[in-house]
């Protein structure tokens, strides 16, 4: 799904979501790129940080909304939040370790695969959904944003 595809209504809440997963994939990528373990750790901490904000964004706002919307989406979000509870497991996990750790590497990996199904089931099905029913988020993609800003600013806090 690109955003020049998505109806005003519904374009601050999708188009959140989708910079979001562009996001990650450029941070996966760049992990996979890194030369050093410095290099590797600030870029795991930034995807950990950028995901865990992503996961309580959309289970905060985003799936209760489409749950409201239409029994339709029923499935979809019960795979999604079963999809992020294993990525959270696996966040964990990463934050309390560093690169040279035994299966580090392969944590941030595994971690960027769950990442990139559940991104590939989001927008082809989800959101796909989301437009061809119609949905109105205009209202949600501004208490997305916002709330986005403030979760954004307590992770930099800590």
């Amino acid at each position: 799904m690109n955003k020049s595809s998505i109806p005003a209504g519904q374009k601050v809440a999708l188009s959140l979501l989708l910079d979001d997963h562009r996001k990650a994939k450029k941070l996966f990528k760049a992990f996979e790129d890194a030369k050093d373990d410095s290099e590797k750790e600030s870029i795991a901490r930034e995807v950990c940080m950028e995901l865990t904000v992503h996961t309580q964004l959309e289970e905060e706002l985003f799936y209760p909304a489409l749950r409201k919307a239409d029994e339709v989406f029923a499935d979809m979000l019960d795979e999604a939040e079963v999809e992020h509870a294993s990525a959270k497991d696996l966040i964990a996990q990463v934050e309390g370790m560093h690169p040279g750790d035994d299966l580090y590497d392969a944590k941030v990996t595994v971690l960027g695969e769950y990442v990139s199904h559940h991104v590939e089931e989001e927008e082809e099905e989800m959101f796909t959904k989301v437009v061809s029913k119609k949905v109105d988020l205009k209202e949600l993609g501004e208490q997305m944003k916002a709330r986005k800003e403030e979760l954004m600013q307590a992770a930099m806090a800590t």
